[in-house]
């Protein structure tokens, strides 16, 4: 394993990548939908007008998670409520296939520890492929959180090669935009003195985050 060295401006190219990966699906169905309506077929209308909707709450839920699980989200030194952090990480989490239950107290932490629970859960997500429940639980002792966050469904698996990346490390020293979000975790990590690790039982995939020693 090689250590993995970002220019800042790299780093910012491969987050902004992410984020838009995650928005295009929602945003490109808006567009498709006004292209039927643009037919005016009446059959169609009622669809379409449903899917403008549920596309744009997508949307929506996706750009309010990124601003807080990887933009500023206030100047240096800022804190994030716990409850917020809850609200869009279920406005973003909860679908068809994935179900969250936030267990955390409404409190204000410093936002490199809420940052960092938010990125877990993308973890999280893709330790349960085909779907699952999330369920996330934080305890709290001042200032200073654990985390600790449970993916449970079929054929649920540690993410390939996510402790290595989380440690800022890849078999060739270089990322794509699919692995910035775990090494982009890691920092995060790191700036908030909290150590991560994974485990594995049966379909559950168990992820915590405690203050570093």
């Amino acid at each position: 394993m090689t250590d993995i060295s970002l220019e800042p401006l790299d780093l910012a190219a491969l987050l902004c990548s992410r984020v838009c990966h995650d928005v295009i699906s929602p945003v490109g169905a808006i567009v498709n939908a006004l292209e039927v309506l643009e037919e005016d077929d009446p059959s169609m209308r009622d669809f379409a007008l449903e899917l403008i909707k549920k596309s744009a709450r997508s949307a929506s839920a996706r750009l309010q998670f990124a601003r807080l699980a990887f933009g500023a989200a206030g100047s240096a030194g800022a804190m994030i409520d716990l409850g917020d952090a809850g609200t869009v990480a279920n406005g973003f989490l909860n679908d068809d296939k994935l179900s969250l239950d936030w267990e955390a107290p409404r409190a204000l932490l410093p936002k490199n520890q809420v940052k960092l629970v938010l990125n877990l859960l993308i973890l999280a997500t893709q330790a349960v492929p085909r779907g699952g429940r999330l369920v996330a639980r934080t305890t709290l002792e001042g200032e200073q959180g654990s985390f600790h966050i449970t993916a449970t469904g079929s054929h649920a698996r540690i993410p390939a090669h996510v402790e290595e990346l989380l440690a800022s490390r890849s078999e060739t020293g270089t990322i794509d935009a699919h692995a910035v979000q775990p090494l982009y975790a890691g920092m995060v990590a790191r700036a908030a003195n909290m150590k991560i690790s994974f485990s594995i039982d049966g379909d559950t995939v168990t992820i915590t985050a405690d203050k570093a020693d």
